[in-house]
């Protein structure tokens, strides 16, 4: 592992602790040049998951993209950034459980909207807006409706 500060090539490793509930691992590490420390994470990575969209075309998943929608509904939000990691964490596990090579695009969608309304209330509306398309006011109300 390089030294995000002076790219020195030996760090070592100070601390390690189970992160997201025993599926990633952070490592405390030092620099053995400039003695700088950081984190590093280790999470299990997801091989040859194609997802199939509405359209039948076929991708390849990109943790990137949820992470953006995920972002973009949690924009000035209390604690974000642990609650972004952790639905994560348990997209990619529930992804993983399925062991399959295919998923269709409208579970992934499913599967973000479950976490993000046990996480957060007001980044579930954002992201379900977008997601669903809210053309009104109506549906607007319909899934506010959904929370109470």
């Amino acid at each position: 592992m390089n030294c995000p500060f002076c790219s020195h090539p030996e760090t070592k490793v100070i601390d390690s602790r189970d992160t997201q509930e025993g599926r990633a691992i952070r490592r405390r590490r030092e620099c053995e040049k400039c003695h700088a420390r950081f984190s590093t994470y280790e999470e299990v990575e997801i091989f040859r998951l194609s997802i199939v969209k509405k359209d039948g075309r076929k991708e390849e998943y990109d943790r990137n993209k949820i992470e953006k929608g995920l972002r973009r509904a949690f924009e000035k939000r209390p604690a974000a950034e642990e609650k972004i990691e952790k639905i994560l964490g348990e997209i990619e596990y529930a992804l993983h459980e399925k062991h399959t090579n295919e998923i269709q695009s409208r579970e992934i969608g499913s599967l973000v909207m479950e976490k993000l309304k046990e996480a957060d209330d007001v980044a579930y509306i954002r992201f379900i807006s977008v997601y669903k398309s809210f053309g009104s006011a109506k549906s607007f109300r319909k899934a506010l409706e959904t929370l109470e």
